[in-house]
């Protein structure tokens, strides 16, 4: 029978190896994902989780929703606000005005690097909010109202 390597230390190795990455590829944005790195490394889902604890303390990663996880670069700012709050301030930032066709699903999702399906439930929070109406299947959404800008400090 084949000796198994000890899962303990190996978290830090696994987030060393991740951070060796990080640094060769400036352009790297996401964490591989944790079925390869269980796959690469021999061990348990929840060792690579701790891996990627340990990059989240040292500020090298954060968990982003859907259970992937994002590489932070020292001096990037990202708008962490919820999709819906920033889809809103598209009106104000390209000077839409009410009854003006809203860009569609699909080029948001490409602009914003999410999914249609994640989009459309944010275009739908927009209108439940009565910022944006629907014209139905198929139909472009319109700018009903303009929304309320908070101001921040």
């Amino acid at each position: 029978m084949a000796q198994q390597a000890s899962p303990r230390g190996t978290f830090l190795e696994i987030a060393a190896a991740v951070k060796a990455q990080i640094k060769a590829d400036p352009k790297m944005t996401k964490l591989p994902p944790a079925a390869d790195l269980m796959q690469a490394h021999g061990v348990s889902r929840g060792v690579v989780l701790r891996a990627f604890g340990v990059l989240q303390k040292e500020g090298i990663a954060e968990p982003v929703p859907g259970g992937r996880w994002r590489v932070v670069r020292a001096g990037e700012w990202v708008d962490r606000r919820p999709l819906d709050a920033r889809l809103a301030d598209i009106i104000a930032d390209e000077g839409l005005e009410v009854g003006a066709a809203f860009p569609s699903a699909s080029v948001l999702a490409e602009r914003f690097g999410v999914s249609r399906p994640t989009v459309t439930k944010a275009l739908d929070k927009l209108e439940a909010a009565g910022v944006l109406v629907s014209g139905g299947q198929g139909k472009a959404r319109t700018v009903r109202a303009l929304p309320i800008r908070e101001e921040r400090s």
